[in-house]
């Protein structure tokens, strides 16, 4: 059989979509090993230090500082980490792209260009002959689709092998998206160079469904820019829906030409699934809305904090289960203006087990007596440790709608549908840093929780938490004094625990400290004063069951010289440190840099980042 240009061709146009899936699929594979090494070295490590926590020698030699060639490994761990994840490109005041983020992209580039264009001599030596990279462009692009879609999904398979969380993999779904939308473009450009005429474009159904989709294609990348998404969200979630679908029928039909439609079919089976999957948990979740009559109504209350804040709970199902900062969806038919449109937001109550008694134990047992006595003790902050409580920060749209309930005092019917994203194990830290900026509490406060829980329990050998919250207004402290004041308590005398609030608005006329809302417990504040003195001279009162009567508690009228603290509490930590930031782009880049000196016997650090932006 001879060989011509045309079989060369077809021939490689089969064969390198599918290299450049194993090509993926191994980068994924790699990634997925370092991610469960690390996952499995984290629980090694958190066991081991929980057992040696009593050892007053290995105490002692843990404390040494000096340079040390085993923890060379260590060190070089944490050279990664900086250099990979801490390390940044800003682009503009609200986009900030990490050094894996700027790697993964540019390999991404390289690897697909370099596939479309590579081998495209024709066998009468003519380089980069237009008929090979032509269709091979468009072939690579429509075999991205899959992995695209998966990505884009709440359940996907890449996020179960990585454990990469579906908000983190979202950027690689844009990112993608767009590159592959280039490589259409030069698909169509190469097809219309080799075109004579137009007219035949109008001539063809699928060639008329091409066009349709790359028009919408490109609808869609402009409503995904950064700053059309963040000030416009729900126009975006809508038009998303519309263009995808559009587009996915466009190329499922203009493909069936060229019978690799192999590419386009699986993306509606991997939205499918992830619709179902979603179905289901709603059912599960919330089965007392779907006709079931077990289980009770989850009519949430939505309470207007302030002008900018309004604080949603509802009674947890009782097979509903989270971790610390972890987020669910929810759906308000009676505020969205589509019945089943869903906004995620992070779960700012914690699942505790101090309060939960096995029914054989009730009502007569001692530990079951014990326990109801501590509940009630709970007051206020009964929420945060038996509901589902939500802070959510007022824009526009959707939350604006949800403030008018509010205001209103209306119950609201809620769906629930999660949990979502990864749960920071901090169980293996030495030392922890909390750090949230307003409505970002909503993820520092339950992981908090969970450490003083731990601890109580035996389950995590952390000594040292600071806990950092910068707000606006004072008022803002009522959120969460009461919660905090019975976190405290809990508190084993083991457990260093630092409450820095900054307050960093304008101060108003007569601002007063506020107060709990529950007894006092017979807690005996340590301080003596019944007055406390911001730095600009205000004077704000305190009473016994003040959140600030309490000495590990402290308030200032300033913004927090994070930079400076975090270096501070590097030098003075030993072991395994981890930082927690949820909070604005200011807040985060701020605390992006932190000290490299594992090598001489200082902390390896762990950054945890949960950002605002619509990353």
């Amino acid at each position: 059989m001879d060989v011509t240009d045309h079989s060369v061709r077809s021939a490689r146009n089969q064969l390198y979509p599918m290299q450049a899936w194993y090509c993926i699929g191994l980068f994924i594979f790699m990634i997925a090993i370092f991610q469960w090494i690390s996952f499995l070295h984290s629980k090694f490590a958190g066991r081991r230090q929980t057992s040696n926590a009593s050892d007053p020698e290995h105490a002692s030699v843990h404390r040494r500082r000096g340079f040390s060639w085993r923890r060379i490994p260590l060190g070089l761990v944490n050279a990664y980490r900086v250099i990979s994840f801490r390390w940044t490109l800003e682009f503009g005041k609200s986009c900030t792209l990490n050094m894996a983020e700027v790697f993964v992209t540019v390999a991404y580039i390289v690897f697909l260009f370099v596939w479309t264009f590579v081998d495209t001599t024709d066998l009468e030596g003519h380089a980069l002959d237009i008929t090979y990279w032509c269709n091979r462009s468009g072939l690579l692009a429509a075999s991205q689709f899959p992995l695209i879609t998966a990505l884009g999904t709440k359940n996907n398979i890449v996020s179960l092998i990585t454990g990469i969380s579906y908000d983190k993999l979202n950027y690689v779904h844009r990112m993608m998206s767009r590159v592959v939308f280039i490589l259409l473009w030069v698909h169509v450009g190469g097809v219309a160079v080799r075109s004579a005429t137009f007219q035949q474009w109008f001539s063809k159904q699928w060639l008329i469904w091409s066009l349709i989709a790359m028009i919408v294609f490109t609808i869609l990348c402009i409503i995904s820019l950064r700053p059309i998404r963040a000030q416009a969200y729900e126009l975006f979630f809508y038009v998303h829906f519309a263009t995808v679908c559009t587009f996915l029928i466009g190329a499922y039909i203009h493909t069936q030409n060229f019978q690799v439609t192999y590419w386009i079919y699986p993306c509606f089976v991997i939205w499918g699934l992830d619709r179902l999957t979603r179905l289901l948990r709603l059912v599960v979740f919330n089965h007392s809305y779907f006709g079931f009559r077990s289980g009770s109504t989850m009519d949430g209350t939505a309470e207007l904090l302030s002008d900018d804040f309004v604080r949603l709970r509802f009674r947890r199902p009782s097979h509903f289960h989270w971790a610390p900062g972890q987020t669910a969806y929810l759906i308000m038919p009676s505020v969205s203006r589509l019945p089943f449109e869903a906004h995620p937001f992070t779960i700012a109550s914690f699942k505790s087990t101090l309060f939960e008694v096995p029914e054989e134990q009730k009502p007569t047992s001692e530990k079951f007596t014990q326990i109801s006595l501590a509940e009630g003790t709970l007051g206020s902050s009964a929420p945060f440790w038996k509901e589902l409580v939500f802070f959510i920060h007022v824009r526009e749209g959707f939350t604006t709608r949800l403030k008018d309930a509010a205001s209103k005092g209306d119950k609201v019917k809620v769906f629930v549908d999660g949990p979502y994203g990864p749960s920071s194990n901090l169980g293996s830290y030495d030392t922890s840093v909390l750090i949230a900026g307003g409505s970002g509490i909503s993820y520092t406060l339950p992981v908090l929780l969970d450490i003083i829980e731990r601890v109580h329990n035996g389950e995590s050998s952390c000594c040292r938490v600071v806990f950092i919250w910068s707000i606006r207004s004072v008022d803002h402290i009522h959120w969460i004094d009461e919660v905090l004041i019975r976190a405290l308590r809990l508190a084993p005398p083991s457990l260093s625990i630092s409450i820095q609030i900054h307050v960093t608005g304008a101060p108003a006329t007569n601002e007063i400290l506020p107060q709990s809302y529950g007894p006092n417990d017979g807690a005996k504040p340590v301080r003596d004063d019944s007055c406390s003195e911001l730095q600009d001279g205000k004077t704000m009162e305190l009473s016994s069951d003040s959140l600030f009567a309490i000495e590990s508690v402290k308030l200032a009228r300033e913004r927090p010289d994070l930079r400076t603290f975090l270096r501070d509490e590097v030098k003075a930590a030993t072991g395994r440190m981890s930082v927690s930031v949820c909070g604005s782009q200011s807040i985060t880049r701020s605390v992006l840099s932190s000290p490299l000196s594992v090598a001489n016997g200082g902390p390896s650090v762990t950054l945890y980042i949960k950002s605002f932006s619509y990353a």
